[in-house]
């Protein structure tokens, strides 16, 4: 697709048709020297009247033709006498209507917004407005002009209206000399504005390299940075070269901001026992109340009027179910210590002894609540469990601060009602929100963390299950039997043998895994496309959009999920005459197509036969069922919660005919299709391998070569993540005091 040209237009808004206060998103009428044209973007509320140049470019909207979407805007207020009357009248300024907007351009004329916003007092000449009512205009007034003037100076820089609506909420009238003060404020206070950005505003500001403020948001950037690599922290003498480098810096400026943010409490050193480190403020706190409360957890004694062992002999009588040793030893484990972990392998009886402590909990009269981190884990943990379960987000209850800081309604001034609580798929879990979750429990409650070791860590920053079973100070049953049942799947067999960095059977033909060596990348698509659209619906009776995943290890190249999305689209749901769509920047949605919401939305609402509530997240996987035009609005089916998304809101979709392993991580589909391409070598290890192996149920079909699986079983090094959370657990809990672990 050939490149967009830049352009830059002029004129006069007409009309605003739609507008979004939080995003600053607008669709407006423009009126230029030419013709009337639509305006589309981020450019914040403008209106009729008033004088804009934008730049950007004209984009061919499907259904309403011909669009500018502009990219910046330098605006500036109406000049002639229509056009400030049109611009009073619209209601832009709280009290003034179409009647009294007239009267004030008949008395001040041209000059009109000039008295209104520096000389108001002289409105009172103004039949029907009194004092009080000019000092009611007069601050609406002040509110307007006063956004739209940091607005303009912060487009100079580049800087988009939703920050700068963000920075009006947050400091008033005195935002501009907030951010002239420090520009690197508009990085934190829950803005967000990126620190290159700021750079840009500092440097006009002449605010030297070495400033304390600068540096200071430099740090916090920097473990930005580091977080979404997965670290909580990092090694002291790593940071020190990164800092001195990334900010241009002298080992002498570094040590006397180090020596300020420690002495804040915005940087925080640690004394690992394998060496210093640096932790920003938000992932120290956490990482030591995390090991503090499970130290507490630990000494916290249950109640021993309960004979667990009786039960679970009573439970195997009235179930006909004879659970294995460590199946025993896990469910006691759960009732006599304060937090557990329960991992295994597929097939190893996770889920058989996960329903027994539930069960027993029940009966012993303890109230259990069960989450997950994802949507789709939650959903497979009800039907697995006949049990309701929610996403660890949803049990807590978020909710938005002052700041627009995501926080959560339970904490410990207001814990959940909860004896036991159970979290499944515990690998996804990122640090900041296993924090949220144990501030949110009584230390009586008893926690039971149940997954897979050997599966990909979490997105966000810690890599929480590893930290925990490797400090060798909470009990772990580890669940290492493959029942025979379970055996008879070369799926669960080939997963084992990848975790053990054996190859698993590509010559198996007559299973539930076959094995196809494409190793040219457009004929390995042409094959899984007919897979896909023809052999297993035709073999299996599986439908593509509901049975069939295909998965890859990456969004590039031609066996990319990108790619791959568009060529199935076109496969199972091409366009037609009448078929409604709307676009994104990287994906045009027809109605019927497959899609992942790819954000966390915790206050879009839903519908679902008469009930109403909030909160799509991350990872949840749905299907287009309407587009409707007139409101420019397009609605989707989540297993029932149907939710309309407006033209603004769809970079949060993807289609998902196809979906990377992390996406697909928590989530089990009746048949995988699993591509491997040959290179993408960072993303070539076992982990990876084995998590994507692990998310068929009942069909793998693994396309690519046997030296790319190969490459991948062998590769047993797993992406570094800097935490010192083991190391405080070690510190704060005896040996002693846990079991072996099994």
């Amino acid at each position: 697709m050939p490149p967009k040209m830049v352009q830059a237009i002029r004129g006069t808004v007409d009309d605003v048709l739609f507008y979004n206060e939080d995003t600053g998103y607008i669709v407006a009428d423009l009126e230029t020297e030419e013709t009337m044209l639509t305006v589309v973007g981020e450019i914040g509320l403008v209106e009729p009247g008033e004088e804009l140049e934008l730049t950007g470019s004209f984009v061919n909207h499907p259904r309403f033709g011909m669009q500018f979407r502009a990219e910046s805007c330098l605006r500036a207020l109406p000049s002639s006498v229509v056009n400030i009357e049109r611009y009073l009248a619209s209601g832009v300024i709280r009290g003034i209507g179409k009647a009294l907007a007239r009267k004030i351009v008949a008395e001040f004329g041209e000059f009109t917004l000039q008295v209104i916003e520096r000389e108001p007092e002289k409105l009172c000449r103004i039949k029907g407005i009194s004092p009080q009512k000019c000092e009611e205009i007069t601050e609406a007034a002040q509110q307007i002009f006063g956004l739209r003037s940091l607005m303009g100076r912060l487009q100079a820089y580049g800087v988009s209206a939703s920050v700068a609506m963000q920075a009006y909420r947050r400091w008033g009238s005195a935002a501009w000399e907030v951010i002239q003060d420090n520009p690197f404020r508009l990085c934190g206070a829950g803005i967000g504005l990126e620190f290159k950005m700021a750079e840009k505003i500092a440097a006009d500001m002449q605010i030297p390299a070495n400033s304390p403020k600068r540096l200071l948001a430099g740090f916090r950037w920097l473990f930005q940075c580091a977080a979404l690599e997965g670290h909580t922290c990092l090694p002291f003498g790593e940071f020190r070269q990164i800092a001195v480098q990334a900010l241009n810096i002298n080992e002498a400026d570094f040590a006397a901001a180090y020596a300020d943010a420690c002495e804040d409490c915005v940087l925080y050193a640690y004394e690992g026992s394998d060496g210093d480190y640096v932790y920003p403020d938000e992932y120290y706190e956490a990482e030591d109340y995390i090991a503090t409360r499970i130290a507490a957890m630990l000494a916290f004694s249950p109640p021993e009027d309960f004979d667990c062992r009786a039960a679970i002999e009573a439970e195997e009588q009235e179930t006909d179910m004879t659970y294995a040793t460590l199946q025993k030893k896990a469910i006691a484990c759960a009732f006599s210590r304060g937090i557990m972990v329960l991992t295994g392998g597929p097939g190893t009886g996770k889920t058989t002894t996960l329903n027994g402590v539930i069960h027993l909990c029940l009966k012993a009269g303890s109230t259990v609540l069960l989450a997950a981190p994802t949507g789709r884990a939650a959903k497979r943990m009800t039907e697995l469990t006949g049990r309701d379960s929610k996403t660890i987000h949803r049990l807590l209850g978020t909710v938005y601060d002052e700041n627009n800081q995501l926080s959560f309604q339970h904490n410990e001034n207001n814990p959940l009602k909860a004896d036991v609580v159970i979290v499944d798929e515990f690998s996804m879990v990122d640090t900041l929100l296993f924090e949220g979750l144990l501030r949110a429990l009584r230390l009586s409650c008893r926690v039971i963390l149940v997954g897979d070791e050997d599966q990909l860590p979490s997105v966000g920053a810690g890599n929480l299950l590893h930290a925990l079973t490797e400090s060798r100070r909470i009990p772990v049953v580890r669940l290492t039997e493959i029942f025979r049942q379970a055996q008879e799947s070369c799926i669960i067999r080939s997963a084992h043998r990848i975790v053990s960095g054996e190859m698993p059977d590509l010559t198996e033909k007559h299973s539930d895994f076959f094995f196809f060596d494409r190793r040219d990348a457009a004929e390995a698509a042409a094959f899984l496309k007919d897979l896909y659209l023809r052999r297993l619906p035709q073999a299996y009776g599986y439908t593509p959009q509901n049975d069939i995943q295909v998965i890859s290890p990456t969004r590039k190249g031609i066996l990319g999920t990108v790619t791959l999305n568009q060529l199935l689209q076109e496969a199972v749901n091409p366009p037609a005459y009448g078929k409604m769509i709307m676009k994104n920047l990287l994906y045009t949605f027809r109605e019927g197509d497959k899609v992942m919401q790819i954000q966390n939305q915790y206050e879009m609402e839903w519908t679902r036969d008469g009930e109403r509530g909030a909160g799509i997240f991350n990872g949840d996987i749905g299907s287009v069922i309407a587009v409707d035009k007139s409101t420019n609005t397009m609605l989707v089916d989540f297993d029932g919660k149907k939710v309309r998304y407006r033209a603004e809101q769809l970079d949060q979709l993807e289609l998902s005919y196809a979906v990377t392993v992390h996406k697909s991580q928590g989530s089990e589909f009746e048949a995988v299709i699993l591509v491997l391409p040959e290179g993408s070598d960072r993303l070539s290890y076992r982990s990876l391998l084995y998590t994507a192996v692990t998310r068929a149920k009942k069909l793998l079909i693994l396309i690519g070569s046997p030296r790319k699986v190969r490459e991948m079983v062998e590769n047993q090094q797993k992406t570094l993540r800097y935490s010192c959370l083991t190391d405080m657990l070690r510190q704060l809990i005896n040996r002693e005091q846990t079991e072996e672990d099994a």
